[in-house]
């Protein structure tokens, strides 16, 4: 059988419409709440089970990448069947939130994570958080060898030498960062020279994979990917070590994960509810214990042990709200990396 073009978009319009009611469907019939989740599924499967047993509230997970739900979201405006939104990085939250969709979070859930993980203004909350670090080689590279700061990657010595995924939410997120604490100028300039001077790799994992297998130097990337592979066989990490710039540099950002109410749910107290228990004991204790390796950030909450403390990584102060991805794609796209 064959389609033609206004067929198929048809078609296309018509499957579309049968998911966002099927997502809608699960919240009008008192099903509970729908979240649009681009954080790692396991983490936030385990926070769901835990807010469900708890309270009996059920949800429903529509599984994304951040900037994939992020620009669904603005396109579905009020009209969008979900009720929270949860991302990996903060940019994602901005882009929503700039498009007026969230609303106000209640004053006990902001209470519960200090000022550092969350914006002034109180329309999203930062549910973990994750170190930028340089994944390198030891036998490729001795602790004198290592870049000072992540802005050092752009001298001609580091030609060829260090990896990095720019097409991901994560490397966005870090230049995000950068165009935050240096401006645009010198995040240009930056990323111009990382065009010269890197070798592309799609997906963070990918990059330390390289490293461990001596095809690279070193990389940028998140934290946790290694303690993660340690956790399990560590085949993909043996030959691999972690660098922190610390120092206030960019490369000691700290990206915050992201949640938020939209402001269109109908299930105004449910939601609330969910990411008032995501930020509390019972949903920051299983940061401690998953094996997601990320950073719990609610008041007095303790990470798992295995990482440095937050304390310690002497992290740039970011405000969570500046964080700009719209005007990083363009930055990164004017220097040919996108």
């Amino acid at each position: 059988m064959k389609f033609g073009v206004s067929s198929l978009c048809s078609i296309a319009v018509v499957t579309s419409s049968i998911l966002l009611s099927s997502f809608a469907s699960a919240a009008d019939n008192n099903e509970g709440i729908v979240v649009y989740n681009a954080q790692h599924e396991n983490l936030v499967q385990s926070w769901v089970d835990g807010f469900t047993k708890e309270t009996g509230i059920k949800v429903t997970l529509r599984n994304g990448g951040d900037s994939e739900l992020g620009n669904q979201l603005v396109q579905e405006g009020s009209a969008s069947p979900a009720d929270v939104f949860l991302t990996e990085n903060s940019p994602a939250m901005v882009l929503v939130d700039n498009a007026k969709l969230f609303a106000p979070l209640d004053a006990d859930t902001l209470a519960q994570v200090a000022p550092a993980y969350r914006p002034d203004h109180g329309r999203w909350i930062g549910i973990a958080a994750r170190s930028t670090v340089f994944v390198y080689n030891p036998a490729k590279l001795s602790e004198a060898q290592l870049p000072k700061s992540l802005m050092d990657l752009a001298k001609p010595e580091w030609k060829g030498r260090w990896a990095a995924s720019p097409s991901g939410a994560d490397f966005q997120a870090i230049v995000s960062a950068v165009l935050a604490l240096k401006g645009e100028k010198a995040t240009l300039d930056w990323l111009k020279a990382m065009k010269t001077n890197f070798v592309a790799y799609k997906g963070n994992s990918t990059v330390m994979k390289a490293v461990n297998a001596d095809q690279i130097d070193g990389g940028v990337i998140y934290h946790y990917y290694r303690f993660v592979d340690q956790a399990k066989t560590g085949e993909n990490s043996k030959n691999t070590q972690l660098h922190y710039f610390k120092h206030q540099d960019p490369g000691a950002f700290v990206s915050i994960s992201g949640g938020g109410v939209l402001a269109s749910s109908k299930h105004q107290q449910q939601a609330q509810a969910f990411v008032k228990w995501v930020t509390g004991k019972s949903g920051q204790d299983i940061l401690r214990t998953n094996n997601a390796f990320e950073y719990a950030v609610g008041n007095n909450a303790a990470s798992n042990p295995k990482l440095v403390p937050l304390k310690d990584l002497d992290a740039p102060k970011v405000e969570p709200s500046s964080l700009n991805s719209k005007k990083v794609i363009d930055l990164m796209t004017e220097a040919g990396l996108l």
